[in-house]
């Protein structure tokens, strides 16, 4: 079945200006409609894949609405000159663009739509009605046409007409005859509301069967409204009406444009600043090739054949299949490799089914590997492959590399950047699945090589596509971040990988004999208080205990019953004397289940107890570093016991750790990049950057006022409104709302400075760090939510991101000089924890204190802080 797609365009462009309503041109022009319909259409394929697309406009003038009641639509205020100018503009945006546009004088875009349903509807045809217009719910067909909420990004059928209004698509004429339309003046019955029309019309079918029989609507009240109202409504019901009998064109003339239609008005996304699409439009389309040779190599001569040249100038792809996913435990299976799009070739070492072929020698495949360290190798998380070889053949990484994971997580820094994906994504490419050619229970060992061969081969190919397009489409700033930090940053966590962090396991045994007695009791504690035996950490029993039993007030409810998360339980913390315990309880539990008994069985795995961490170098949209298995960097800071847990984690005999913290980094970001000359002076006199906000909004610094200034210090910079502010400090949100303002009268250029980073990130589509990182948003199809989220996002990504930019500068200047006397072992956001020689440790101290500092320069000093000690809890 065929696709059309029906855009109610009037009321498409008016949600367009409204919520991009503040862009303008560098020479004033509004523009943020322009904006917002340009990368619509960059996105419609993707969003709607259609095959036929109508732009359905109203008339200029009165339509024939207006004549069955000249109030019609007479509330309506004129648009705003800004919604005006761009209205011509966007028309005839599509008009240049190839697509099909329906007007007929006297009629409104809804009767085009319904016309166009009619005439379709024995034909083969599945219509997607785009609008936010409740008139046109009553031309859903289930299978057959459907409206899509560009809005709320949703299709509703039937069921979901219900779910919205409560009433079926046959009724929604005679639900507005009811409760009427404000926005159309479509009067409706006085008195009667959403609930009331639904109510009759769960009873009755219509509004005729409503009046036939009036004398069974049994709330007197109601039934007056009704007669009193009677006129009104059947008037109403004439005008939610369609008109459906229009001439409707030839689907040929609606067909979808087989080139980009944005290349079409090249000159005037020019004239709006819209750089981002023009990139786009300007990158070289990448040929779609699925053709290539997959070789099977089994010769250590016809190997040495093809790699005896290898130069520092070759390109190969280069990718390793191993027995499993841990790199210090996994064995080499083989390796492929590719110099070109023609062939990729597959080299096996060790497959162990019975009557295996001949494979290359282990030391065979270590020259061949080597060889291909000699030039520039391009792999696809090139991390695993480094670790891979280096526990298997002790060979270091090679000299020049390139990631293509990282290149992509650059690129599309929200989007999956795996191997599948990003095929599909750059060549609408199928690859070969890891689970459609290994068996369930076996590894890669057990897979014939010439099967392994297709599989492997295919990977080193396609990874070398990647590479080839990237250099191509990748603009030249993010490039550069690849070459000169992203890639020489794998060989930092590399290191830090290998290297590791001791525990303490009689002291995690310690913590977990007292979490155990702790918690025992906190349960006895918790079924005293409540009278209740049931299980603590099931949501639905400790709901219904919570909040049906104790009636206790309760704030969500979902569709499988009450929540008892973290905010609400500390909402009403003072109604009962168990909320209090239950708190205590699930801190307790957490650090028990996720941290001591995990990471003890990890520390008793290795010989020296050290667990190793896995950390994400494309893990985040911010740039940030994460971990897993286990997860490092959540190891609890704050809490009763988060000192004693971090006490764990010990340095080797004769070495300590040395921490390096930067010292409220993101503000010195917010005082470098918004310049504003009272915040730089109180960083340049050495102030106490939060006692000095509580003077400039209370006049004074106390406690209370400094925590007050500390929350609205770092909330801005986490895009924090005046609403989670008063949650925050648990005041008014007028009261919050006053002291943002004061905050702003203080330090005066940086509101204007924040507002910047909205309003430049919804003109270029993504907001970027100080090396040029960026993020990317969806501003222009983003309903009010996601518009409100995805400027908080853009803010906090500047300064979260910049801040990972800079450590890991540091990280990666500081590398070169590690060895046995100083090892790093993790990064925790704006903090460096360093394994050092108790006798090296000024030295080492000094040289990485000032490394950190003098890293990149702002307007404001870096500045850090140094402790060391014997284990993480210790360190200041």
């Amino acid at each position: 079945m065929k696709t059309l797609t029906i855009i109610d365009t009037f009321g498409f462009f008016f949600r367009l200006y409204y919520a991009m309503s503040g862009l303008k041109t560098k020479d004033g022009k509004p523009s943020g409609m322009v904006h917002g319909f340009a990368n619509f259409i960059l996105n419609l394929q993707n969003e709607f894949k259609s095959d036929y697309i109508i732009f359905a406009l109203d008339s200029k003038g009165k339509t024939f609405r207006s004549q069955i009641d000249p109030n019609y639509k007479m509330n309506r205020q004129a648009p705003p000159e800004a919604l005006k100018a761009q209205l011509p503009v966007c028309i005839d945006m599509i008009e240049k663009m190839g697509f099909c546009a329906i007007g007929v004088d006297g009629y409104e875009a809804d009767d085009i739509i319904a016309s166009a349903v009619k005439s379709l509807k024995d034909e083969d045809i599945f219509i997607n009605v785009v609008t936010h217009d409740k008139d046109l719910y009553q031309l859903i067909v289930d299978g057959k046409v459907a409206i899509y909420s560009p809005a709320k990004k949703e299709l509703y059928d039937s069921a979901g007409c219900f779910e919205k209004y409560g009433v079926y698509p046959p009724q929604v004429r005679d639900f507005l005859a009811i409760c009427g339309d404000a926005s159309d003046n479509i009067p409706g019955v006085k008195g009667i509301g959403d609930k009331g029309a639904k109510k009759l019309l769960s009873q009755f079918k219509d509004i005729e069967e409503i009046y036939e029989n009036l004398d069974k609507v049994l709330n007197e009240r109601t039934r007056n409204l009704l007669i009193d109202g009677k006129e009104n409504a059947f008037l109403s019901k004439k005008l939610a009406t369609l008109y459906k009998e229009l001439e409707i064109p030839s689907l040929e003339t609606a067909k979808f444009p087989q080139s980009n239609p944005l290349a079409n008005v090249k000159e005037l996304l020019e004239e709006y600043s819209l750089s981002r699409i023009l990139a786009i439009l300007d990158t070289p389309k990448v040929e779609k090739t699925t053709k290539f040779e997959p070789i099977l190599l089994t010769d250590e001569s016809e190997l040495e054949r093809l790699l005896l040249d290898i130069s520092s100038d070759t390109i190969v792809a280069f990718d390793t299949e191993t027995t499993g996913l841990d790199s210090k435990s996994a064995k080499i299976v083989g390796f492929s490799f590719c110099f070109n799009e023609q062939k990729a070739y597959y080299v096996p070492i060790n497959h162990s089914y019975l009557g295996v072929e001949k494979q290359i020698s282990s030391e065979f495949a270590k020259w061949a590997i080597a060889q291909i360290y000699k030039g520039k190798v391009v792999g696809q998380n090139l991390k695993y492959d480094f670790a891979i070889i280096w526990h298997n053949f002790g060979l270091m990484p090679p000299k020049e590399y390139a990631d293509t994971m990282i290149l992509a997580w650059l690129s599309e820094p929200g989007s999956s950047v795996g191997m599948d994906a990003l095929a599909k994504r750059l060549y609408d490419y199928d690859t070969i699945k890891f689970e459609s050619v290994v068996k369930k229970g076996e590894n890669f060992s057990n897979l014939d090589i010439k099967e392994a061969a297709k599989y492997a081969s295919e990977d080193a190919w396609i990874t070398l596509k990647f590479y080839f397009t990237y250099q191509k489409i990748l603009a030249t700033k993010l490039l550069e971040l690849a070459n000169e930090l992203e890639f020489p940053f794998i060989k930092v966590l590399l290191d830090m990988e290998e290297t590791g962090i001791a525990m303490d396991a009689n002291a995690l045994r310690k913590m977990i004999e007292k979490l155990d007695t702790s918690l025992k009791t906190l349960t006895n504690e918790i079924y005293e208080l409540t009278n209740e035996r049931f299980n603590i950490n099931s949501t639905k029993q400790l709901g219904e205990v919570l909040f049906d039993r104790l009636s206790l007030p309760s704030q969500k409810k979902t569709k499988t019953g009450y929540s008892t998360d973290e905010s609400v339980l500390s909402a009403i913390v003072d109604t009962h004397p168990v909320i209090p315990k239950l708190l205590e309880y699930r801190e307790l539990y957490k650090l028990q289940s996720t941290y001591t008994q995990p990471l003890l069985n990890l520390a008793l795995k290795d010989e020296k107890h050290r667990i190793y961490t896995s950390f994400l170098q494309t893990g985040t949209a911010t740039g940030r570093l994460s971990s897993k298995n286990p997860n490092l960097q959540n190891i609890p800071a704050r809490g009763s016991l988060a000192k004693q847990m971090r006490a764990c984690f010990v340095a080797s005999d004769g070495y300590s750790f040395v921490g390096l913290d930067y010292s409220q980094i993101e503000l010195r970001l917010l005082a470098h990049f918004s310049k504003d000359p009272t915040l730089i002076k109180a960083f340049e006199d050495g102030e106490d950057i939060h006692a000095r906000t509580a003077v400039s909004i209370f006049g004074e610094s106390n406690p209370q006022n400094r925590a007050i200034a500390k929350s609205i210090n770092f909330g801005l910079i986490y895009g924090m409104g005046s609403s989670k502010l008063s949650r925050e400090i648990n005041v008014s949100r007028n009261e919050a709302k006053e002291y943002i303002e004061r905050y702003f009268a203080a330090f005066s250029t940086i509101k204007e400075f924040l507002e910047g980073i909205k309003t430049t990130s919804k003109e270029q589509g993504y907001t970027q760090t100080i090396l040029g990182r960026r993020r990317y948003f969806d501003f222009a199809n983003a309903n009010p939510m996601q518009l409100a989220m995805y400027e908080r996002e853009a803010v906090n990504t500047v300064f979260q991101g910049s801040a990972a930019d800079i450590i890991k500068m540091a990280m990666v200047k500081i590398q070169p000089h590690l060895n046995d006397d100083a090892r790093l072992l993790l990064q925790i956001h704006d903090e460096l924890i360093f394994e050092v020689k108790d006798e090296k440790i000024d030295e080492f101290g000094k040289f990485a204190k000032e490394t950190m500092e003098q890293i990149y320069k702002l307007n404001v000093l870096l500045i850090t802080s140094l402790s060391s000690a014997k284990n993480w809890g210790d360190l200041k």
